[in-house]
């Protein structure tokens, strides 16, 4: 998966022979899994036509504040539009256009939806050889470099006019590739290294039962997930689950029983900079396992439990550079309980949920957490999705790494 996936990308195209190639670049955003939004200037309908855009992006086009055919229509907001976008990028980007925003120019849809972004701007000049050379440009560009935009250098080749030099709108496939890079260098794990331990295991009584638990790896899903969107790569050790996850920056290591998942965490622990062990473990597991199905008998039928590796504090006792987050999942004396765990295991540290909180703990799609670090300052939430927990999480961990 793209570090594009799920991003709001608005697409500004301006009234360059380039926009053809405005149809490949959305497309290939969709494909990365992002949202997109164009807007076109209204000379750049020349050029690509609103329908081939809007088909390829699943949104109408939007090129102007009204619909002038129809009276009663609701304006297009530029500054909703501007909040929205989590990226936009103008392409292709004429000296025309550029010279508004350097200027702060606002007289149609684009120019003024530029003037209200909040997120990373890109830009993709478009010109011909002499207009990309002129040196009105070269301050068009600088200035818009110094207010923050980022601007993908155009290529050579031939252009429009028949010269051949610098100006042709760099291919779709290098703009895709050039913001990813730009967003994964300026995230704050870009670099590092996260384990992170999901699901639950599953423990053979014999070739058909086995002792396991309710985990559905939702929680440890998407921290792995919050962990690759920062920049991390990610070596993801799950247990049983019919959840899946796909990521680029995600190496999922599947286990079933615990004895599998300590020799994962073993092999992968050593060079980590930040572990988190969010799976359910099972604490106990069948000393003698089966060969054959065991048969139903009439008979009271016990089963012998010897102990399993307990791979946190394995993982607490080998520590060495990593930052190790453990979680507790409590049902009495919570926090004290909680506190115990992080000193027992030597954690930096501790998350922890209580099954007498609703909305928490196993399968849903919520959970109610209370952070505790090292020096046992406690950090309350208030019942949120996983995912917005997963990012809770990691803000603090950026914050006691970097703090």
């Amino acid at each position: 998966m793209s570090i594009l996936s799920g991003k709001k990308v608005l697409i500004g195209v301006t009234a360059g022979i380039a926009a053809y190639k405005t149809a490949a670049l959305v497309r290939l955003f969709i494909k990365a899994g992002a949202e997109v939004q164009v807007i076109m200037t209204p000379a750049a309908k020349d050029f690509v036509t609103p329908l081939t855009l809007s088909t390829l992006s699943k949104n109408p086009v939007l090129s102007s504040f009204f619909d002038e055919e129809d009276e009663n229509a609701v304006w297009n907001n530029h500054v909703d539009l501007g909040l929205w976008a989590d990226i936009m990028i103008i392409a292709p980007a004429t000296a025309n256009t550029l010279s508004k925003m350097s200027t702060g120019a606002s007289d149609n849809l684009l120019s003024a939806t530029y003037l209200s972004a909040k997120c990373p701007v890109y830009f993709a000049p478009a010109m011909d050889l002499d207009m990309y050379d002129h040196p009105s440009t070269h301050k068009t560009f600088s200035k818009l470099k110094e207010f923050g935009n980022i601007m993908i250098p155009a290529e050579s080749g031939e252009l429009a006019s028949g010269l051949v030099g610098q100006g042709r709108m760099a291919e779709p496939s290098t703009i895709i590739n050039f913001i990813e890079n730009d967003i994964l260098g300026k995230l704050p794990l870009r670099g590092k290294k996260v384990l992170i331990t999901a699901g639950p295991t599953y423990e053979a009584i014999d070739p058909v039962r086995f002792i396991g638990n309710h985990s559905s790896s939702r929680m440890g899903i998407e921290l792995a997930k919050a962990a690759a969107n920062l920049g991390a790569s990610v070596s993801f050790i799950l247990g049983p689950s019919s959840l899946k996850i796909e990521h680029s920056l995600i190496k999922v290591i599947n286990i079933v029983s615990a004895e599998e998942m300590y020799k994962a965490v073993v092999a992968n622990y050593t060079d980590c900079d930040i572990a988190i062990a969010a799976a359910a473990v099972a604490d106990y597991r069948p000393k003698h396992i089966s060969n054959q199905k065991i048969k139903k008998a009439d008979a009271a039928f016990s089963i012998e439990l010897e102990r399993t590796t307990d791979i946190l504090k394995w993982m607490g006792s080998k520590k060495k550079s990593q930052f190790l987050v453990g979680f507790a999942l409590e049902t009495e004396n919570e926090e004290e309980n909680a506190k115990k765990k992080l000193k027992s295991k030597n954690l930096d540290l501790i998350v922890l949920n209580s099954l007498n909180d609703e909305g928490a703990g196993f399968k849903g799609q919520t959970n109610k957490v209370t952070l505790i670090n090292h020096k046992l300052e406690t950090k309350a939430f208030d019942l949120k999705t996983k995912s917005e927990v997963a990012k809770d999480i990691f803000d603090e961990i950026n914050l006691l790494k970097n703090g």
